[in-house]
């Protein structure tokens, strides 16, 4: 519990004072330890590496040798492949085996406490997304070619699944890998884009089409990326964070082992799929501390700021406002918080199916509520709400990162979409499970 009393809707509940049914004295000091780290090796320069649309190299290697970015990773951590490489605690105060998605949680709320995606993003986005597919579907011997190296920070990873002409429709990458004559390589041509972290990374976990159209032709490759033949790679300037690596990829005529399959030929799709859940709960995470961030600095402002003699906290459209953001931004926490508790409870299996569209519902309801938090902070914080520097900068530069909340890990509508057709999907599978078999006794 915090020791001194926070600003309103600075802080999740459970941190400004008030009980709550999820945290154990683990995740309690986990989230000590956590923010201690973070702050003294994040969160206070972000913004400045922000400006500089680049967090220093070394900033990767602190958080390497501390063990900071294995808490990317989805729960449970992969306990017997961390112990063998020597990581046996994060931070000295949870052991890899006792981790579980509420520390999680605790760790993506925390690293988002800049307000800032780039920072964070420069550093978390490979770990997070790339490696999951290798350890749940690659083989041991790829496993053991790739993983030591990418789990110790000697070398980066991406996930790269987005294309110049597709983006939320996996099923339309045109990203090709055809087999040589001997069988031995694939060569790989094409181009992914909007692709986090790739500008850094020696290898990606990449999309690519084996066989024929649609999703039943997709496959999963590692592809070298830095300094190997074919791929030329550069920076893409985009709207919102700029320190975070978006890179656009090209590939003519790449030669990548066979062997560099993760999983069977064919299985992409699914694959990529049951990464998607992962992915989508952390941004929800990520995204929710970020609109705490926008309301409490509008909240603090307004406290403080004088308008038309007197203090705009006592204007009751102001008030109104923050009422309004306040209780959108607590209802989403609430649910995020609901989710995480049942991550800790299911299954992989059973999580992917009863928790999988509601997840995308939770990510796009995310940016719903960023986007109402940071206009409001914006609207109150007036001139100042608009201008990239002095005290209004941080909500300012929050405000522009919305479209990159709404857009990536699945844009909006089609998170919304996805959501109902899987509710859908399973409240009918369970219905024809219930239904009695044709001829069978009415008692």
């Amino acid at each position: 519990m915090s020791a001194s009393q926070s600003l309103p809707f600075s802080e999740p509940p459970y941190l400004a004072g008030l009980p709550s049914p999820y945290y154990s004295p683990s995740h309690l000091k986990w989230q000590k330890a956590c923010r201690a780290f973070l702050e003294e090796n994040l969160i206070q320069h972000a913004m400045q590496w922000e400006r500089e649309e680049t967090v220093p190299a070394d900033v990767f290697r602190r958080f390497a040798a501390a063990n900071m970015l294995i808490p990317s990773l989805p729960a449970p951590l992969p306990v017997a492949l961390l112990k063998k490489l020597g990581i046996h605690d994060i931070l000295g105060v949870v052991q890899v085996e006792d981790w579980d998605y509420v520390h999680t949680a605790i760790y993506c709320d925390e690293i988002a406490r800049s307000g800032l995606q780039g920072p964070s993003a420069s550093l978390t986005t490979g770990m997070a997304f790339g490696v999951p597919p290798i350890l749940k579907f690659g083989n041991q011997e790829l496993q053991d070619r790739f993983l030591p190296d990418i789990l110790l920070g000697r070398k980066r990873i991406c996930i790269a699944i987005t294309e110049p002409e597709a983006g939320s429709d996996v099923a339309n990458i045109q990203t090709t890998a055809v087999k040589t004559d001997d069988g031995r390589y694939y060569i790989v041509n094409g181009a992914k884009k909007w692709i986090t972290n790739g500008i850094w990374s020696s290898n990606a976990t990449m999309a690519v089409r084996t066989s024929g159209p649609g999703p039943g032709g997709l496959s999963l490759l590692v592809v070298p990326l830095l300094g190997h033949p074919g791929v030329t790679m550069r920076p893409l300037k985009v709207t919102g964070p700029t320190s975070s690596g978006t890179t656009y990829i090209s590939l003519e005529d790449v030669r990548v082992p066979v062997s560099n399959l993760i999983g069977e030929e064919g299985m992409g799709m699914r694959y990529i799929m049951t990464n998607f859940n992962h992915e989508r709960l952390t941004i929800a995470i990520g995204v929710t501390r970020q609109a705490r961030v926008a309301l409490s600095s509008a909240f603090e402002y307004c406290l403080r700021r004088e308008a038309f003699g007197k203090i705009l906290m006592e204007q009751p459209v102001v008030r109104h406002r923050l009422a309004k953001c306040g209780a959108i931004l607590e209802s989403q926490w609430a649910w995020i918080e609901q989710f995480v508790y049942q991550m800790t409870k299911l299954t992989k299996g059973e999580a992917d199916v009863e928790l999988g569209g509601l997840t995308a519902l939770a990510k796009a309801r995310a940016g719903m509520v960023l986007d109402e938090c940071a206009r409001c902070a914006v609207l109150l914080f007036g001139g100042n709400g608009l201008t990239k520097s002095g005290q209004g900068e941080l909500v300012e530069k929050i405000y522009s990162e919305v479209p990159g909340t709404r857009i990536p890990g699945g844009s909006e509508d089609v998170m919304l979409d996805l959501a109902v057709r899987q509710l859908v999907k399973n409240y009918q599978t369970k219905t024809r499970a219930m239904e009695r078999p044709k001829g069978s006794s009415k008692l």
